[in-house]
């Protein structure tokens, strides 16, 4: 009998189906730290979604935010799979030509500071949304550690101190110098956001309405208004989060799921895989001369097909698995050639049959005890957003506007070229980068993944999910190994220092390849100023169904796992 009730327990346990140690990767510790707590009184992978993303829009308010929007792709223990676009909206009195002058130029700063900026938030709707499906605790109980948090302020880093200090006159200039954010915060220093904690506890109390509707809304406006934009309250209470299908493709017995349109990381990291499918990328050695030969040339095309062919789905016929159809991709990669480097200039996007990114994002990965998987990418766009800070309400607002196509052939912030499909429309969501992404293996989460970083978004998860499949490195390695980027225009290769050696280097130069180095300053080559490419939080399960993380070092990134 001794023996017999070991066995027993043990078939109890098995039957009940393997459990997963609870895991939070996140920008912030506290965050991270938040989310394990709600999962350990009981929660879901969803619950701790919404708490993880409360407690960054207090202490990570650079991207974490209630004034932004973002996108969520999910998979459940009972194997469903699913997204949720929170996407900000563009007011109902936007139209095309909106942020040019009378000469047809792009007005400068006017899609990316100061009120005009601001897309309609759509972070509280995706929130409750969330919630209503998969919620399993007391909205209050998910709001109740951020209001905390906001209340009794959470501790400046390094990184925050630089970050802060580097949009300081900014915060000045938008908002006024006796504003919160207005001040010089110095590493240690305790930052309280009081308003912020307010805010949230009428949002707990009152619902979305809270935000929306009534006084919070028009806090919101009338700081819009201050500063130049053309929001109004109609275009709040109108708001909308949706539920969309997500995109599905299978890569070497992978199943990998991400987001739809409006974000464009779904598709493209399905052509990035399928280009490189039916090469043996990982026999040619993580950044050898030729996977970065491979990877580039990918994204080279790729990167084109985005700046012609996406936009809103609510407002464009747009292909979809048209440009991951084998025969689509691999007629794109017919030109490629080990000898030398294609040109941008002679590579325009392909022709489909059946037609008729601040780099300050931030991402969080969660699974639960169950195997519910949780991947969320969040975000103001660039650094603090629009720097239009709502003062009564304690929050920033976002700057997504300027991913619309201001104008055809004219970059954003990131680079990135759009056309008519991405143009300015009223209540019209703004194309994205974001790439929340789940792996499947053998029909269960093998794989949360996500980052920010503008258009570097897609290209970082692309090679993390090669580093750990292709390359075999644990998930903090891959998270952690140097990271290269190509995007179609401007024409170059930008590899993060120690990402290649001379040899290597020259190599790429003598075919072809224009190397710029990391860090660069700002405009080098027609990009942003980058200092690294992508913070990925990501969370691996082995066959076994143990846990493991990667959190960015190139952040204050953190991992938390309840054992």
């Amino acid at each position: 009998m001794k023996n017999f009730i070991p066995f027993i327990l043990s078939f109890l346990i098995l039957s009940c189906g393997k459990t997963y140690n609870p895991a939070v990767v996140s920008a912030r510790k506290e965050a991270s730290d938040i989310g394990v707590e709600i999962m350990k009184k009981g929660g879901n992978a969803f619950d701790a979604m919404i708490a993880v993303h409360l407690a960054l829009a207090v202490a990570y308010p650079i991207a974490g935010n209630i004034g932004g929007g973002g996108f969520v792709v999910y998979h459940t223990s009972e194997g469903e799979s699913g997204s949720l676009d929170f996407r900000e909206k563009a007011p109902g009195n936007a139209f095309k030509d909106m942020y040019l002058d009378e000469n047809g130029n792009v007005i400068e700063n006017m899609s990316t500071l100061g009120g005009a900026a601001v897309g309609v938030p759509g972070s509280i709707s995706g929130i409750f949304e969330i919630h209503s499906k998969f919620g399993s605790l007391p909205i209050e109980d998910l709001f109740q550690p951020s209001i905390e948090l906001a209340k009794n302020g959470f501790i400046v880093t390094k990184k925050q101190e630089e970050a802060l200090k580097d949009k300081l006159q900014d915060f000045i200039n938008v908002n006024g110098s006796e504003s919160l954010f207005s001040q010089n915060y110095k590493q240690g220093d305790t930052l309280k956001n009081i308003n912020l904690s307010i805010t949230l506890d009428k949002i707990s109390k009152n619902g979305p309405k809270a935000f929306y509707e009534g006084e919070i809304a028009e806090m919101i406006i009338e700081e819009i208004e201050e500063s130049g934009g053309i929001m109004t309250v109609e275009d709040l209470k109108n708001y909308n989060s949706v539920w969309r299908d997500p995109i599905k493709f299978k890569y070497k017995g992978l199943d990998i799921i991400s987001m739809p349109l409006p974000s464009s990381g779904g598709i493209l990291l399905g052509q990035l895989l399928k280009a490189i499918e039916g090469y043996d990328i990982g026999q040619f050695g993580h950044n050898s001369v030729e996977s970065i030969q491979l990877m580039v040339e990918a994204e080279r095309r790729a990167y084109a097909d985005r700046s012609f062919y996406m936009g809103d789905p609510d407002f464009n016929k747009l292909p979809v698995y048209e440009l991951m159809d084998d025969e689509y991709v691999n007629s794109r990669m017919a030109s490629f050639s080990w000898d030398k480097a294609t040109l941008s200039s002679e590579v325009s996007h392909g022709e489909v049959k059946t037609i008729e990114e601040s780099d300050q994002t931030t991402h969080y990965s969660i699974i639960d005890a169950d195997g519910n998987s949780v991947s969320v990418t969040t975000t103001l766009n660039t650094n603090y957003g629009s720097k239009v800070f709502v003062e009564e309400g304690g929050f920033f607002l976002n700057n997504e506007m300027d991913d619309f196509s201001s104008k055809p052939g004219y970059p954003n912030s990131f680079g990135l070229i759009g056309s008519k499909a991405n143009s300015i429309e009223a209540n019209k969501r703004m194309l994205s980068s974001m790439t929340p992404t789940i792996v499947l293996k053998n029909k269960k989460p093998s794989l949360i993944v996500g980052t920010p970083g503008g258009s570097t978004i897609i290209t970082s998860v692309f090679q993390t999910i090669l580093n750990v499949y292709e390359y075999g490195m644990s998930m903090q390695e891959a998270v952690n190994a140097p990271r290269v980027h190509h995007q179609w225009v401007p024409d170059v290769v930008i590899i993060e220092e120690g990402g290649i050696d001379s040899v290597k280097d020259s190599i790429l130069k003598s075919k072809n390849y224009f190397i710029v180095s990391l860090p660069i300053k700002s405009d080098s080559s027609g990009m942003s100023a980058r200092s690294s490419i992508g913070k990925v939080d990501a969370i691996f399960i082995d066959e076994n169904g143990e846990v493991s993380t990667g959190a960015d070092p190139r952040g204050d990134d953190h991992a938390s796992i309840l054992k």
